[in-house]
């Protein structure tokens, strides 16, 4: 592979990394978001390419086994994180791997919360190809509410991004003890308008293939989180080359981007849902969304909290649901596995507590 020109047709360093296949996803995006970064930064451009470097070359952990599988619905399953008391069920994103929420001995979520008293399940949606039908509405009615039929009790239901998203439509549909939100959006007409232009650009140039392809992949997605904010991509690989490869903050990164390469594609329905109809017509924010042919509101019954990250540029905190909000000092990933999950975990679990 050839090195990435600079702005005034210099070459980027030799860099053996980029050939390799231990690289963020899309590789060639990221190369041309360091090219643009070296045209006024080029120390932080060559720092990125040795943070590259050594990205490829850290150590990766030995993956422990998966949770016991306490409930299937088709490829879907509710695995067991431990913890005695009421149930907590844990809802993902569509996009990323459920793992983020247990992600390290340090950083996990399921483990923090079963130290809570709640009998931890999290679920995890199972691979694309399962559930490729499926829209967004599909895999609530279809596998979400299924599972939770599964449970004997009310649960406490806690959904992070998109999954924060399905866990209020389905707060409408089944019992359950109270919601928490994590960095969800509901009112998706309050994106910054920058961010409803670049989706919509997005889907223009991708749509056909997500057609025939069954599914939007993964690389795309990745693509339009990096347009957010595109030198943060850059400067953070060049910050991770100045860490000592065997340290936590270290080991955390390797593990924060490798759960960022290895997202499932979005099934083609759901990709097309969440463009289109939540983003585009903002059928939650608006009143109009509707779920097993009922009318889904963020107006529920049951207790609810919703946690929003200050700085985060995927759900912004102005998207968030009405209800009791708290504001975390943070990004959207950084509330989950960052230093401020402190500050979650004390919030959620003083709002679990607080639940007969």
């Amino acid at each position: 592979m050839q090195n990435s020109p600079t702005a005034d047709g210099d070459l980027l360093p030799e860099h053996p990394a980029l050939q390799h296949e231990r690289a963020p996803r899309p590789l060639p995006l990221f190369l041309e978001l360091v090219r643009e970064v070296s045209a006024r930064d080029r120390k932080m451009a060559a720092e990125a390419l040795t943070g590259l470097r050594a990205y490829e070359q850290a150590p990766r952990r030995q993956r422990p086994p998966p949770k016991p599988e306490i409930a299937r619905v088709r490829g879907a399953t509710l695995r067991d994180h431990g913890g005695e008391g009421a149930r907590a069920v844990l809802v993902p994103s569509l996009i990323n791997p459920p793992r983020i929420l247990d992600l390290d001995e340090q950083a996990s979520l399921t483990s923090a919360i079963a130290r809570m008293g709640r009998r931890t399940l999290l679920l995890d949606w199972g691979e694309a190809d399962q559930r490729g039908e499926l829209s967004v509405t599909g895999h609530i009615e279809e596998l979400l509410l299924p599972l939770l039929r599964r449970i004997s009790e009310p649960p406490a239901l806690i959904g992070y991004c998109l999954g924060g998203t399905m866990a209020i439509a389905a707060a409408n549909l089944a019992p359950v003890e109270c919601v928490v939100t994590l960095a969800a959006p509901w009112n998706f007409k309050r994106y910054p308008q920058a961010s409803h232009a670049a989706l919509q650009d997005m889907w223009r140039h991708s749509q056909g293939a997500a057609k025939s392809l069954g599914a939007l992949p993964m690389e795309v997605l990745q693509a339009a989180f990096w347009s957010l904010d595109p030198e943060r991509t850059v400067r953070k690989f060049a910050e991770f080359g100045r860490l000592d490869p065997v340290s936590a903050e270290a080991r955390r990164f390797v593990e924060l981007e490798e759960w960022a390469n290895e997202g499932e594609p979005l099934p083609y329905p759901a990709a097309k849902e969440l463009v289109e109809e939540l983003f585009g017509k903002d059928l939650p924010g608006s009143a109009a969304w509707q779920v097993a042919g009922r009318p889904v509101s963020d107006q529920l019954a049951v207790p609810a909290l919703h946690l929003t990250a200050e700085r985060d540029l995927i759900a912004p905190p102005q998207t968030v649901a009405s209800g009791e909000i708290v504001a975390i000092p943070s990004g959207h990933v950084g509330m989950i596995v960052g230093s401020a999950r402190a500050r979650l975990r004390v919030e959620l679990e003083a709002f679990l507590k607080e639940q007969p």
